[in-house]
């Protein structure tokens, strides 16, 4: 557990440091589709019996241009190397990425996209870096992430058509603090293939916080989610589904941590992440 009392280092956020201390500052119609059936029987879990068990690309940024008023990041380098021996005992290759540009991150995830995955089960992309809503930093401005993450959509990178896509992102995603609230509770089957599916089918997102918030990162430890989310997977990676996985590091973030700082308006504050699945099946790091 990181009491308030017992972080080493400082707590900080993701976001420009200028935003910390100043507070909270046409549908176009669709004809319905015709309903159909999935094939009867369905096997239920993402096949997993290939040579790897994935890649995981790493984007770490720490150092930011002025002009972009991003402050360092201390603390993301811990979490890079967290990252990588814990996504290595998964039984994943890692590759990592430091201090990219927006035009550097674009060009590395267009060449992954273009790899052969034919011998790897599932593909994960996690980002350490400013942002906000929606939106990542660069080292030398923002990016929309919706355009970094698209780029491996069925229709683009077709090596893993069918196979889950996870994207973990360290951000900020607003500027809004969460105080939190006192609480008395807290105690291979079927091997026929689908015609179709829907190009943003199998793709996983898991956010550090909830849309508009900041996301914390301790200056000695490391970002709260990624202490997490590794702490988790080291302990049931290879037992628990991904959606358990996730539940129990949305418990460990939201119940184990608070922030502990010299700011009176930014001390004792919580976190929740937030997960977005378009998985089509369970998925299980173990074969």
């Amino acid at each position: 557990m990181a009491d308030k009392g017992t972080m080493s280092g400082g707590d900080t956020v993701d976001a420009k440091s200028s935003t910390v201390y100043e507070g909270k500052k046409q549908k176009q119609h669709i004809d319905d589709a015709p309903v159909v059936d999935a094939v009867p029987g369905t096997y239920m879990k993402y096949n997993m019996n290939f040579e790897h068990t994935g890649m995981c690309i790493i984007f770490n940024n720490k150092n930011f241009h002025p002009r972009t008023g991003m402050s360092k990041r201390n603390g993301t380098d811990v979490d890079a190397g967290n990252l990588i021996k814990t996504f290595q005992k998964l039984g994943f290759h890692t590759m990592i990425h430091n201090d990219q540009t927006c035009d550097e991150m674009v060009e590395k995830l267009q060449n992954a996209a273009m790899s052969d995955y034919s011998q790897m089960a599932s593909f994960v992309c996690i980002f350490l870096s400013h942002g906000d809503d929606g939106k990542l930093y660069g080292t030398d401005g923002v990016q929309e992430l919706k355009e970094l993450t698209s780029i491996f959509r069925g229709d683009r990178c077709r090596s893993l058509v069918g196979k889950p896509k996870l994207f973990f992102i360290q951000a900020c995603r607003g500027t809004e603090f969460d105080a939190g609230v006192e609480t008395d509770s807290v105690q291979e089957g079927n091997d026929t293939p689908l015609s179709k599916i829907p190009i943003e089918a199998d793709f996983l997102y898991a956010y550090s916080t909830a849309p508009g918030y900041y996301s914390w990162r301790n200056t000695g430890n490391g970002s709260w989610f990624i202490q997490s989310l590794c702490h988790i997977l080291n302990s049931y990676g290879k037992e628990l589904e991904i959606m358990q996985l996730l539940t129990r590091v949305n418990y460990k973030v939201a119940l184990e941590f608070e922030s502990s700082t010299n700011t009176v308006a930014c001390n004792e504050k919580k976190q929740i992440p937030c997960i977005v699945s378009m998985l089509t099946k369970e998925l299980y790091f173990s074969h």
